[in-house]
Parts: structure tokens; sequence; C-alpha cells
């Protein structure tokens, strides 16, 4: 369900919270937005939306995102429609070399961005270590958060 600001302003928390974790499942992450209200715009809204993630809450959050490539459902089937039928074949082996390299799966932000785009992105993180990796998703995750947000709150 959208919310216009004004709804999303004067909705009770728990009329929020399970919209907001399908945003980002990361309850430090939900209470902070909610917390924040009232907002005067959307741009404050996004502002506060922005924060930066601890490793334990991105493997808690990654948990809920399916791999690039595979079949997604709800809101990740439209975010990855760059993907297409060759890409994801090509995404099977790469997410796999990710995998075993990080522990985890590949997070990337894929709205807008094609099948070749992302699994070039893949490839370049390869070269990242661990700790940075981990950093690079958690950042990704808010990006995603953040457009799912704008998709919740209209202005």
């Amino acid at each position: 369900m959208a919310f216009d600001l004004a709804g999303f302003n004067s909705a009770p928390p728990s009329r929020l919270q399970a919209d907001l974790a399908g945003c980002l499942d990361v309850p430090r992450w939900v209470s902070s937005v909610l917390a924040g209200r009232p907002y005067a715009d959307v741009g404050a809204l996004r502002s506060r939306a922005e924060i930066a993630l601890e490793p334990a809450e991105i493997h808690r959050a990654m948990a809920a995102h399916p791999r690039i490539g595979e079949k997604a459902a709800g809101v990740s089937k439209a975010e990855q429609s760059g993907v297409d039928s060759a890409a994801a074949e090509k995404f099977r082996a790469a997410n796999v070399e990710y995998e075993e390299r990080f522990g985890h799966v590949f997070l990337v932000c894929a709205s807008g961005r094609s099948g070749e785009e992302l699994l070039a992105n893949l490839r370049e993180r390869m070269g990242n270590d661990p700790d940075t990796e981990l950093a690079v998703a958690g950042r990704e995750l808010v990006k995603i958060a953040l457009l799912r947000l704008g998709k919740l709150v209209t202005a």
C-alpha cells in the first residue's frame, strides 16, 4: 500500500512497520524512520532513511533478497527487470563464485540496470576484500530501501 506524506506521518506505527520492513528488513532502520516522523517533505524522509548498516544488519537484510538472475517475485521482480534469460544464465556461475568468496549473496541495486552491467559490477567487486564487500552490499541495501520507500511514500 502507498501513502502520501501526510498519511505516512499520521499512520500508527503498527500500520507502517510491515511496509517499512518490506523496504529494508532491519529493525533499527524501521524504528529510526518511524521515530523521525513527522517529516516536512519526502527529502527529509529520505535523509533519515540513509543510515550506515552494521554487519549483522546487512546479513539479516540479505536473507530477504533473491539472487540476481534467479526468478524473483513481487518488488524484486520489477527491480531485476533488466536481467534477461541470457544474463540470468551467466549469473548462475558468477553467483556461485561470488558466494564461495564472500559467504553471502551478491547484492546490488539492480533497478534500471542491464544484466550485463550488473554482471560487470559483480566481477569488479570480486576484487574487494570481505569487509569492504560487506560494506558495499550494505550501501546497496540502503539504495534499494530508498527506491522502495519512494514507492511506499509519495509527495
